[in-house]
């Protein structure tokens, strides 16, 4: 079974994994009911999908329709202006057979201009703190991808008081000084705020380049499992944070028996000499649109 922790100011006893439900994107829904077996299996509690990720919410639906109290729920909204973002939302309570979603996050708000619509007048922050009003939504996050998401996240909190934040965290991704001093300052006011923080992109090996694509991510994953276990065992050394898994049903079962398994952090030397030898390289390049 994987360890729980609360999930922030939420009180939630999330586990540490949260299932990534991008994976379910493009899916059968007999895969999907397999891949939510699987999670029941390991205890995983706290599902974290989108309007955006393909059906996967209606993939779930069935099992929220069932299950509903096994899970804690969060949902994303990439509109900006708050009459599509409203409308979105709406949306994702009917594919997801539910009448309230734990949490909403307006997802990947990286974009400067972006950034000014959702958070200004008539944006979709907006939209997000009336369906709280209304129940629909118990929570509100943010989320992004990118070198620059930590910086804006901090932006963000200095706008409005979010219950989560979503980021990249990874070895390869800290090796960037100025990600990672960003990303530490961040840290520092989701401590103080007890916003919870979940993390992305564990499992990247590098970008497919001219490489055939060989699984559902839009990255090459590793798929050894002794890399896999590393990988995930860094990021789970910072025992405030959460794990977000990637988005392929069939990395995801090495990703939850690493997760299982987790004991202590792997020392940079070896996270070296891991990399050296599989080629890693990092996803997100500064002044490189994700």
């Amino acid at each position: 079974m994987i360890s729980k922790i609360a999930f922030g100011r939420t009180g939630h006893m999330s586990t540490r994994t949260l299932f990534g439900a991008a994976a379910l994107s493009e899916v059968t829904q007999e895969e999907a009911d397999r891949t939510m077996e699987l999670l029941i299996e390991y205890g995983v509690n706290h599902i974290d999908t989108a309007a955006s990720y393909g059906d996967s919410e209606l993939r779930l639906g069935p099992w929220m329709e069932r299950e509903r109290a096994r899970f804690f729920l969060a949902s994303k909204t990439g509109e900006r202006r708050y009459e599509q973002a409203r409308n979105e939302i709406h949306r994702s309570l009917e594919r997801l057979r539910v009448d309230q979603i734990d949490l909403i996050q307006l997802h990947n708000l990286v974009d400067a201009q972006e950034w000014e619509v959702a958070l200004g007048p008539g944006g979709a922050l907006e939209a997000a703190y009336e369906a709280r009003a209304q129940g629909l939504v118990r929570f509100i996050g943010v989320t992004g991808h990118g070198t620059e998401v930590a910086m804006m996240h901090q932006r963000s909190l200095e706008v409005f008081d979010f219950d989560s934040v979503l980021l990249p965290y990874s070895y390869v991704m800290m090796q960037n000084p100025q990600y990672a001093a960003d990303f530490e300052t961040l840290m520092q006011t989701c401590q103080a705020r007890n916003i919870a923080v979940q993390t992305i992109k564990a499992v990247v090996r590098r970008p497919y380049g001219d490489r055939q694509r060989t699984h559902a991510t839009w990255y090459e994953p590793f798929v050894e499992q002794g890399a896999i276990d590393r990988e995930v065992h860094w990021v789970l050394g910072r025992p405030t944070f959460f794990l977000n898994t990637p988005g392929d049903i069939h990395v995801l079962p090495k990703v939850l028996d690493a997760a299982a398994r987790f004991q202590s952090r792997p020392t940079d030397a070896e996270m070296d000499a891991l990399h050296e030898r599989l080629g890693v390289e990092p996803l997100f390049v500064h002044g490189e649109a994700p």
